[in-house]
């Protein structure tokens, strides 16, 4: 389980379960536990008002360098 936080404002913007390695390119939304983001529209935003992602059909399409991660990622 991983928490994607904001890059400005260090606020949650939800955890996730991220299975294997790599980048976070896009967040499933089924693999979302717990949800602290503001949606407008099919942005999704901090608390603070930063842009991270832009809301797919199954997936969360993350804008790069505008959040960071901490936490354990589950081996495939």
């Amino acid at each position: 389980m991983i928490t994607v936080k904001c890059i400005k404002c260090k606020g949650n913007i939800f955890k996730y379960q991220k299975i294997g390695k790599g980048k976070l390119l896009h967040c499933w939304k089924s693999r979302i536990k717990r949800d602290y983001c503001i949606r407008n529209g099919k942005e999704i935003r901090c608390i603070c008002g930063n842009v991270v992602g832009i809301e797919e059909e199954k997936w969360i399409k993350m804008k790069q360098h505008t959040f960071e991660i901490s936490g354990t990622i589950t081996k495939k």
